[in-house]
């Protein structure tokens, strides 16, 4: 007898599953193109961001008349550079800008050193009461400004500063939301490992501030300091309390003494503020690529 071998039936051969196709906008490196919908939202909010600028410019062009009938103008008229020569010789406001750009500028730099050094302090040395001082600094935040005034102005009029700079400058050398900021920053920028690494290298604390603590922290520094400068360019309160028109006038107080009298020349007054807001304009036409740039690299990093 002869046996045949039968082969057992061969198993059906299952396809390999498909891939799905993938977007170039989902692949590692491609970019997220907006639709049309998302250009319009953008550029509707962009056209309502620079209304009230626009706006300013169009009321400096008219006269107290126009600007008081319904509707409102809408389009230039003829008299903007005779408003803004006239804005500009009477606030004194060439004087006013240089000032307020030196009370802006060491404002800005000595919050920006002491905020971040304080916020590397509080984020990553460990000491005795770290978490209370951290909890006065933030509550410091909750007082009004409006209650330190009077104990301020009688600090200033003892030191006989009054109608200076330095009774501006001094207020505003430190900043609460600076040191938070920095701080909730260094947190999650800044490992220990690097700090370590360097303490093992032999480095001293200024030379970890220096080396390590300040290039990591240059994109919040960055923001930090032209949210700082804005600020305190556009301060009116306190610089108004101890400066005068006559003497050294920042922006705000040069725009204050416009267009006094019995009726307001509010087209007057527009052409001061259109004038004390085109530096702040120029400032951020400069340093805005590099900010935000600095931000974007950054988040990258982190």
């Amino acid at each position: 007898m002869t046996t045949t071998l039968t082969k057992p039936p061969a198993e059906p051969v299952s396809e390999p599953p498909r891939r799905r196709r993938r977007s170039k906008a989902s692949r590692a490196g491609g970019q997220l193109h907006a639709g049309p919908i998302a250009y319009i939202i953008l550029a509707l909010f962009t056209l309502g961001s620079l209304f009230p600028l626009v706006w300013t410019a169009i009321a400096a062009s008219r006269d107290n008349q126009r600007l008081a009938q319904t509707p409102p103008p809408l389009w230039f008229g003829s008299n903007l550079f005779d408003k803004l020569e006239i804005a500009w010789t009477d606030a004194n406001m060439g004087e006013a800008i240089l000032n307020t750009t030196i009370v802006a500028g060491i404002s800005s730099a000595t919050v920006v050193f002491m905020a971040t050094i304080a916020g590397f302090a509080f984020a990553k040395l460990k000491f005795r009461g770290r978490n209370a001082l951290m909890l006065v600094v933030v509550g410091t935040m909750m007082v009004p400004p409006q209650l330190s005034v009077i104990p301020l102005y009688m600090m200033v009029a003892e030191l006989d500063w009054s109608d200076q700079l330095q009774a501006v400058i001094f207020p505003s050398l430190v900043s609460a939301f600076g040191v938070f900021f920095m701080r909730q920053y260094l947190l999650q920028a800044l490992p220990d490992e690097i700090i370590e690494a360097a303490r093992v290298d032999g480095a001293s604390s200024w030379r970890v501030i220096w080396h390590v603590v300040f290039p990591t922290a240059r994109p919040a520094m960055a923001v930090l300091g032209m949210l700082t400068f804005v600020q305190v360019w556009n301060d009116f309160l306190w610089p108004f309390l101890v400066l005068t028109q006559n003497g050294n006038p920042t922006v705000q107080v040069a725009v204050a003494g416009l267009g006094r009298g019995f009726t307001p020349d509010q087209a007057l007054i527009m052409a001061g503020a259109l004038l004390g807001t085109l530096p702040l304009l120029l400032v951020f036409a400069i340093f805005g690529k590099q900010i935000v740039g600095g931000i974007m690299q950054g988040a990258v990093k982190g």
